[in-house]
């Protein structure tokens, strides 16, 4: 995305340059000139784009994870999503898109500043690229939205409701605007030519991150392994598989910051990697299981989307199905070896599909941007080990500063409020224990 907002700015020069030399020559341009630093296509798409990847958080996620606990549960998941929203919102308001966009001066390479605090240097003309400052602002906020969203997936069913908002803020706070900094907002990633479309680092490696650092210090669900912990409703979890799949046309193209070329092959190859990825993981526990089953295919197309977010916008429709096809081999097997060798209750998966996913991703884009396997060719002047490595570093160092942040925010709640249920609320389930409501009344 980063990279593409260089382009972006290159080209506006350049348009600036050619509109001052119609000045000098006829200045009744320079009123139009003035006017042409919005384009409303491009505004409109990513309006459009905005609101698709918030319906990817309500009611995508909320519904494809509600349908994924047990009956008990239900409802705090839903909670937990819709609460989510309301409070990354807010924190995006004061000071959540300051630092994460915002010129952080001597420390610019690390984290943004203070400077645009409630957003108080957003104005109704205030342009970012092609399109006005708010929608950038809006598009950038469903992004902050949707991450720690994904997060709640790791410690699904046994995280108190107060410790799962303080969490959140913490959280928000030491991984995801720094990280996003680093990335997208001018940061030091982002200078050394990491390649991350629209979130493989910023997003996916991080929820998944986040999530599996939380289920290890938090502990097991009761129960598991042993004892069941089917999905109450998988009719639920497809409808919102579906929402995810539509919204995530918004998460990837969107990040074009236009509506041209990019945005175009970008959707085409978000839709490939998720069929490849869904069919891929469907053969493979058709193969190991002897049936295949609605939530491996459900599960294969996240993984899909996931591993294709970092490369969208730079590979090819063939880099894409190779993508794909990889993202639903590993991703399987990752999950099958978090569950049955290490045991690690990471209740939804997060972690070996979106961790996993948004990292084998950000890794191949190093070699599917190259130009002769049809990417958008930034970098064919370096050698393809050479942007290979980078991808590499920026996954360690991602994957690395998650982890200790992660748990130190864990650490900081757990001091505060403690962070797991007691064993009768827990058993009781957490729609009654938290909320004193009922998914169901039958």
């Amino acid at each position: 995305m980063k990279q593409y907002k260089k382009i972006i700015s290159k080209r506006k020069k350049l348009i600036t340059r050619a509109l001052s030399a119609c000045f000098l020559l006829t200045p009744s341009l320079v009123f139009a000139g003035h006017h042409a630093t919005v384009d409303s296509g491009d505004t409109a798409w990513m309006m459009t784009a905005t609101a698709l990847v918030l319906f990817m958080t309500i009611p995508g996620l909320s519904l494809f994870y509600a349908g994924l606990v047990r009956s008990k549960n239900v409802l705090s998941v839903l909670m937990q999503c819709f609460s989510i929203t309301c409070l990354a919102s807010l924190m995006w308001l004061v000071f959540g898109y300051s630092l994460a966009f915002g010129d952080g001066g001597s420390m610019n390479e690390y984290i943004g500043g203070f400077g645009n605090l409630f957003l108080q240097e957003v104005t109704r003309t205030t342009v970012s690229g092609t399109i006005p400052e708010t929608v950038f602002v809006m598009f950038q906020l469903t992004f902050a939205i949707i991450t720690p969203a994904l997060v709640v997936g790791g410690f699904a069913e046994r995280m108190r409701f107060s410790s799962m908002l303080l969490f959140t803020a913490v959280w928000s706070i030491l991984v995801y605007y720094p990280i996003c900094h680093w990335v997208w907002g001018g940061g030091w990633l982002g200078e050394i030519g990491v390649l991350d479309f629209a979130g493989g680092l910023v997003v996916h490696l991080t929820a998944g991150v986040g999530a599996v650092v939380a289920a290890i210090v938090m502990g097991s669900r009761a129960g598991f392994p042993s004892e069941p912990m089917t999905p109450h409703n998988l009719a639920l979890s497809v409808a919102g598989a579906g929402m995810l799949w539509v919204g995530w046309f918004g998460f990837n193209a969107g990040s074009a910051l236009a509506s041209g070329g990019d945005a175009g092959m970008a959707m085409l190859v978000t839709h490939i990697s998720a069929a490849l990825a869904s069919l891929t993981w469907m053969f493979f526990e058709w193969r190991k299981y002897g049936k295949p089953s609605v939530l491996g295919i459900i599960t294969g197309m996240v993984a899909g989307l996931g591993t294709i977010t970092p490369a969208s916008g730079f590979v090819g429709p063939m880099g894409a199905a190779i993508i794909g096809t990889a993202a639903g081999a590993v991703c399987f097997i990752a999950t099958n070896f978090m569950k049955q060798t290490l045991k690690i209750d990471d209740s939804l998966d997060v972690f070996p599909v979106h961790g996993v996913g948004g990292a084998l991703g950000t890794i191949l884009v190093g070699v599917f941007v190259a130009s002769q396997f049809g990417g958008a060719g930034l970098g064919d002047n370096e050698t393809i080990g050479s942007q290979l490595t980078t991808q590499v570093l920026g996954v360690l160092f991602v994957l690395s500063w998650t982890v200790i942040a992660t748990y130190v925010g864990l650490k900081i709640v757990d001091s505060l409020t403690g962070l797991r249920v007691s064993n009768e609320d827990e058993h009781e389930g957490l729609d009654i224990s938290m909320h004193e409501e009922k998914g169901y009344n039958m």
